[in-house]
């Protein structure tokens, strides 16, 4: 029955049997309360072993078990054991050894509480129904957990040795306080005070090594009690960084009124307090520094600025943007005629945007055919400068209704100069038709008798400019059918052909250009002007400086498209202002040196329109 059965466990109770281990061996295979620590490292299959015993590295002495904890154990087959075995083993038939060895792991491993198994390079124990919490070793699980506390006190205790340390005080203490401090300048300071940098390095040095021993219990918690019922009590240390202590700091300057720690929100500049009454948010001082931070803060009021970086003023305390006022009180710009709204109206001739400007022209007479081989010039022109000086003028369009006799093979040809404010033809632009993006006239036939068209050209909200005068330049080309038969050619210029003969006669109906007039008071300006050499109070120059830049970029927006922007505000001060050209320079030099101070500004380059 011995030898058909397997081996009980009673077996094992017999000193008989336990005496025949060495002493040494005996007593560590009998503590075997952490199983993981002695097993998991060497995995063993059950079914294939014939000694099992556990000892130490070096040689077999008791001397190696005073301290369990702080030697390392490996599985050996030490050939003094396996002698003492053997004379156990030999007694055994050979389909019995390896359930001895399996009973004996049993007894030892999970004291009597259940099977050892291993699978899967794991080794655990199979409890038994009375005993189902035998793979949780609580007694060392509660222990570590202690020591889990131990080391958060000690944690707690070296964070506050520091805090309370006289280096830490002294640095807190010398802070400036005339100025407001952020994250940036709390570590540029601490980086130049070496006391303060020696004593935060054994902080970090002692907390390290309190972090590093937490790890290493809390992974064996986690390996012991893998297949408890219950969950550990596992407590996390909780780093401070660097920046935790710059922000700590902070919170102590401005966020430690009425006995009271709060903390300091950077991005707000405000406290976050524990108690809303009373608040422990005290008086946060302006922030110096460049662009809308203070120049200097109030002596009268810390949280304050008592001046400002160039390019901002101070109102109520505060540095905001010196944005100009609105430049309708010295030129008008804007209308409300939106683009889908321009185009119908200019497509009406809708006199609610028409111009009566005054046609003038040695070449060509209105309503009468003409011989048009020569290049005939006229113009559309206002007289601002005369007979509405309070008036700036803006063009969105113009239109011109051209007949041609019969059967002519003629094709006008239209140039267009703009003079925007007055002044010679020579200071005038030619308009970019159909170039850059820019509008090419819409052509629309009229009913019989004559081949007539109207030519309107919509410039826009987009392309709308200045004008004071329009020229109109006309010219003709011959139109003949291409040589495959397809689409026309044009031969120019037509007096070369043949000059004796006629190919037709044309007439302009009508001429118009289409705006609107804008307010524009050169008084005003003139003023802005005087206060750049005679300021009427402190500030003055600026504000003054600062609007007529405003009014510059705003005239020379309005060039038409090209490499550079054609410099308007010039022509603007020649020709409606009447400056001299020392004047306009003297100006245009100071208006560049008061941008390059200014925030962000972009300083772009003006063709010269207007000597």
């Amino acid at each position: 029955v011995f030898f058909f059965s397997p081996v009980p466990s009673r077996y094992f109770r017999n000193t008989m049997w336990r005496n025949l281990l060495p002493t040494c061996a005996r007593a560590d295979l009998l503590y075997k309360k952490d199983i993981s620590r002695r097993y998991l490292k060497c995995l063993i299959d059950c079914n294939n072993i014939d000694l099992v015993t556990e000892t130490r590295t070096g040689p077999l002495g008791c001397s190696n078990y005073d301290n369990l904890d702080s030697v390392s154990s490996v599985l050996v087959q030490s050939p003094e054991n396996k002698i003492h075995l053997q004379g156990l083993q030999a007694i055994l038939p050979g389909y019995l050894r390896a359930r001895f060895v399996q009973a004996a792991l049993s007894y030892i491993g999970c004291n009597e509480e259940g099977q050892f198994v291993c699978r899967d390079n794991d080794c655990w124990c199979q409890c038994a129904v009375d005993y189902p919490q035998c793979n949780c070793p609580e007694v060392d699980l509660r222990a570590m957990e202690g020591s889990l506390l131990q080391i958060r006190d000690s944690w707690n205790m070296a964070n506050q040795d520091f805090e309370a340390s006289e280096e830490f005080q002294n640095f807190v203490r010398r802070l400036p306080t005339f100025y407001a401090l952020n994250s940036s300048a709390i570590q540029y300071f601490w980086k130049t005070e070496p006391s303060i940098h020696q004593r935060y390095k054994q902080l970090e040095l002692s907390t390290q090594q309190l972090a590093s021993k937490a790890r290493r219990i809390i992974n064996k918690i986690f390996t012991l009690s893998k297949r408890c019922q219950t969950q550990p009590k596992i407590i996390m240390l909780r780093e401070r960084p660097f920046g935790y202590w710059l922000n700590y700091i902070l919170s102590i300057m401005y966020c430690s009124e009425n006995n009271h720690l709060g903390s300091y929100m950077e991005e707000t500049r405000s406290c976050s307090c524990p108690y809303e009454h009373p608040p422990c948010q005290s008086v946060i001082p302006c922030t110096v520094g460049e662009g809308s931070s203070c120049a200097s803060c109030s002596y009268e009021n810390r949280s304050r600025c008592a001046t400002c970086n160039q390019g901002y003023m101070l109102s109520q305390g505060v540095c905001r943007n010196e944005v100009p006022d609105s430049t309708d009180h010295y030129i008008g710009f804007e209308t409300d005629l939106q683009d889908m709204e321009l185009r119908y109206l200019l497509q009406k001739r809708d006199n609610r945007i028409s111009i009566h400007g005054i046609f003038v022209s040695n070449d060509v007479r209105l309503n009468n055919w003409f011989d048009p081989s020569w290049r005939k010039r006229m113009l559309l022109t206002l007289k601002s400068n005369k007979y509405k000086s309070n008036h700036v003028h803006m063009l969105l369009g113009m239109s011109l209704q051209i007949c041609l006799t019969k059967n002519s093979t003629l094709d006008p040809m239209l140039s267009v100069y703009i003079n925007p404010f007055g002044g010679s033809h020579s200071e005038s632009w030619i308009m970019p038709i159909d170039q850059n993006n820019y509008p090419d006239w819409e052509r629309t036939k009229l009913d019989p008798p004559y081949d007539c068209f109207n030519w309107t050209l919509t410039l826009g909200n987009k392309w709308k400019t200045f004008f004071e005068t329009v020229h109109f330049y006309l010219r003709s080309r011959i139109r003949g059918p291409s040589g495959n038969g397809n689409g026309s050619v044009y031969f120019e210029p037509l007096e070369y052909l043949e000059p004796g003969q006629n190919l037709g006669y044309m007439k302009i109906n009508s001429i118009q250009v289409y705006g609107y007039s804008m307010h524009f008071d050169p008084e005003a300006i003139q003023d802005l002007i005087l206060q750049l050499d005679y300021p009427y109070t402190q500030g003055s120059q600026d504000s003054a400086l600062l609007q007529l830049l405003e009014i510059r970029d705003r005239v020379n927006r309005l060039s038409p498209p090209g490499a550079q922007p054609l410099d308007l505000f010039s022509c603007l001060l020649r020709h409606r202002l009447k400056l001299s050209t020392t004047d306009v320079t003297r100006i245009q030099a100071a208006l560049q040196t008061f941008s390059a101070k200014q925030p962000n500004s972009i300083e772009y380059e003006t063709t010269k329109l207007c000597s």
